[in-house]
């Protein structure tokens, strides 16, 4: 049974990454094609599975994005390095529960080994204890959860026990320009939103270490807060060394969201981006972002094992733990359940090794630079950020949003847009390792040759 079917599903994945460079980036398909590709009522009768994969194959493909590529640009997504996708392929085929250390210890002991070695990547405490999740998200929630179990442990209230009902309050203070995941899981966690006490940032979206200091002088009680390591549109840094002193001085939690920018530190060229993110009591990245694993795979690290384990293990008594060496995935995540997702981030970093993972990290921030420097050669085309990494925000004047449209319709690339200090731009996101110099020039000829032809009709 197996052998035709997986035979099967290798040549249409095969076939789908070696025509990626030919590929139109963008989905070439409407959701009303899509819906009439895949719909219709359930089956009565099975059906052979290996007509299910080739059928799923040829519906889907034109409605598939090329994400996998060196030209897709938007949301800071990157690429599936070749062994992590080898090693997705197989953790399918394993099928392997990875909550409890009984139910399969080779995915512990990968996830336990995969987890030392992020460590030592970003330079954070070789002791912090690590759980992979879905992604970012995922992760600023888990850190977020062991910083509200501490702060209010401290302050002699069991928040797992007892709920926030009557709970000290909790004082949550987030930059300006926080990532909406940041928020997203305040907002689950209880704390609501709208009650974060935002800080100023600069031109750039770096929290402002004064307007910090003055937040936290009218914090009393247990505070927490979050700092942000690569934003979303700038690539910019919030000065975490002078961050890390006021929290510290304050008795504050500090979490670090750093999606994508935390990896800046496996790079000895970047590194210094991060000056100061190893002194916070959690953090929160992707690895299906810079490090180029397959999705979904986040990673939550916390300096403070106890209150990680504290906010997210679960135990019954049918629950076999075994002795305290063993890894239990479902100790430092929200999941019982769970994909041993460290076995892709294992295999990228052991095919990468640490000279390839700051290579990677050095060639994405090198083409951004080149996309900045080509874009911002033509005329009428402005570069609004300091390129510190990977991230170029562009604005062709009040025509960006149609500049984009026409970008994403011709194909050659696919990247988004935002709002930028109350302007539209087109920001783009180099998070690759397929990308190459040729992937630059012909996606900045792109935008270019949209941005001409529009203004042309002006």
């Amino acid at each position: 049974m197996y052998d035709d079917l997986l035979d099967r599903a290798h040549e249409h994945a095969r076939r789908f990454l070696t025509t990626l460079d030919a590929r139109h980036v963008g989905s070439r398909a409407s959701r009303e094609s899509l819906i009439a590709a895949f719909e219709g009522p359930l089956p009565d009768e099975p059906a052979d599975p290996s007509a299910v994969i080739d059928a799923l194959a040829e519906r889907a493909d034109p409605g598939l994005v090329a994400t996998a590529g060196g030209r897709y640009f938007g949301f800071v997504t990157g690429g599936s390095h070749p062994a992590a996708l080898g090693a997705d392929w197989l953790l399918s085929a394993w099928d392997q529960n990875a909550a409890l250390y009984v139910m399969s210890p080779a995915m512990s002991v990968i996830e336990d080994v995969a987890a030392r070695w992020v460590l030592e990547a970003l330079g954070l405490p070789p002791d912090a204890s690590v759980g992979f999740v879905t992604g970012a998200h995922m992760a600023n929630l888990t850190g977020l959860a062991a910083a509200r179990h501490e702060v209010l442990r401290r302050a002699g209230w069991d928040v797992e026990a007892d709920g926030l009902r009557d709970a000290p309050p909790v004082h949550v203070i987030a930059g300006a320009e926080a990532h909406v995941s940041v928020f997203a899981a305040l907002r689950m966690l209880g704390f609501g939103a709208s009650r974060v006490r935002r800080v100023r940032t600069d031109a750039q979206g770096r929290m402002a270490p004064d307007a910090l200091a003055a937040e936290l002088a009218g914090c009393d009680g247990p505070t927490i807060v979050c700092a942000q390591a690569g934003h979303v549109a700038t690539g910019a840094f919030d000065p975490l060394r002078s961050i890390a002193a006021e929290t510290r001085a304050r008795g504050a939690w500090l979490h670090v969201d750093g999606a994508f920018g935390l990896w800046a530190a496996a790079s000895p060229r970047y590194r210094h981006l991060c000056d100061g993110a190893a002194l916070a009591d959690s953090w929160a990245t992707d690895g299906h972002k810079w490090l180029n694993v397959p999705y979904d795979c986040g990673i939550v690290i916390c300096a403070h094992s106890a209150a990680h384990r504290a906010a997210m293990s679960q135990l019954a008594s049918y629950l076999i733990r075994g002795s305290d060496e063993q890894r239990h995935g479902m100790d430092w995540t929200p999941e019982s359940s769970r994909r041993a997702r460290g076995v892709t981030v294992y295999a990228a970093l052991r095919s990468l090794g640490r000279r390839g993972l700051a290579d990677l990290v050095d060639r994405c921030c090198a083409r951004a630079r080149q996309m900045a420097d080509r874009l911002g050669r033509e005329p009428g085309i402005e570069i609004l950020n300091d390129v510190v990494l990977n991230q170029v925000l562009a604005r062709c004047g009040d025509r960006t949003a149609d500049v984009i449209a026409r970008v994403q319709q011709d194909g050659v690339c696919w990247l988004g847009g935002t709002r930028w200090q109350g302007r539209d731009a087109m920001r783009i996101s180099v998070s690759s390792w397929r990308t190459t110099e040729e992937d630059i020039e012909r996606s900045a000829d792109s935008i270019a040759g949209a941005w001409r032809a529009l203004a042309a009709r002006a």
